[in-house]
This record gives C-alpha cells, structure tokens and sequence, in this order.
C-alpha cells in the first residue's frame, strides 16, 4: 500500500489545488461581471475551500505522509530480513562483510541485530573486537555459563543479551 498511498495523496494534493484555483478563479469572474455580490463570493469561496479543498488537500496529506512512513518501515524489515539470511546461511560473517554486501552502516547493522533479537528472530553471539557476528542455535546457549568466544564467565545484561566481560562478545538469545 506504501507506494499506493504515496500517488494517492499526490494526486489529492493537485486535485485539492486544481478545484480552489478553479474556484477562485470562478468566483473572481463572476464578481467581476456582475453577477455574483461580494456576500455571495464570500460565502461561496469558504464553502468551496472547506467542503472540497480542504477534504482533498487534507486527506491528500495524511496518505503521503502514511505511504512515506510505510516505505520507510518496509525498508526496515527489508534490511533486517536480508541480514537475518546472510547471518543464518553463512553462520559467521565478519561485520565489515555484512556492511558491503548489504550497503550499509555499521550503527545500521547493529540496530537490525537489535531489532531482530527483540522480535525473537536471531539468536547467536557478536565478538565486536573481531567485527564477527555468529549465528548459533538458541538451545547451544539457553543456560550457558561461559563465553563461546573465549570461555569466560558471562553476565546477564538485559533481556536476551548476556555480555562477555572478558571478550566484550554479546550473546543473543531468544525465547
């Protein structure tokens, strides 16, 4: 709908803009032939404007700004659905490679990493020192007591993040 929404709030907008010049230009003839008095141009101006401009430039509005957002959002999950098939494929990736492959920023990458733990998606560890993302199965890791990067004791972090304070790696676990 992102893309459909976005044309039909442009196409309302120029409507919107089309029918008040037309109507301005309406009532501007006929104030100047005679035919219309300035009470009834006044009236028919801000009826016009606000019966069928306003509704249509209105509306215009809110679906581009909704098909706007709406694209920004599903280039979102675009990214975050790609990141997740490049991780879970490869099983390893070094973070420099992912950032390439994908066009993207570090920062965006550990956001989608974020996001995708959050929604319960990936489950694995980061050894940011190295630059590589691992992805392990969530039961390898339910109840680990040491690191997979280097063995140390692992501290509880937040939810589904447990931090190495040894390594710095960042295991991520879902469920």
């Amino acid at each position: 709908m992102n893309s459909t929404a976005r044309v039909l709030g442009i196409i309302l907008l120029i409507a919107g803009v089309v029918v008040g010049v037309l109507i301005a230009l309406w009532l501007r003839a006929g104030s100047s032939e005679g035919t219309l008095q300035q009470s009834g141009a006044l009236f028919g101006g801000v009826l016009g404007f606000a019966v069928v401009v306003a509704p249509l430039v209105g509306f215009g509005a809110y679906f581009l700004i909704r098909g706007t957002a709406e694209s920004r959002e599903l280039a979102e999950v675009a990214s975050q659905r790609e990141l997740l098939a490049v991780v879970t494929t490869r099983g390893q990736v070094s973070i420099p490679d992912i950032v390439l492959q994908l066009n993207t920023t570090r920062d965006q990458v550990e956001a989608d990493l974020l996001a995708l733990v959050g929604r319960g998606l990936f489950s694995g560890y980061v050894d940011w020192s190295k630059g590589m993302l691992y992805s392990i199965e969530a039961s390898q890791l339910q109840g680990r007591q040491t690191c997979p990067n280097c063995g140390g004791q692992l501290e509880l972090v937040g939810k589904g993040l447990i931090k190495c304070p040894y390594c710095g790696a960042e295991i991520f676990l879902t469920g």
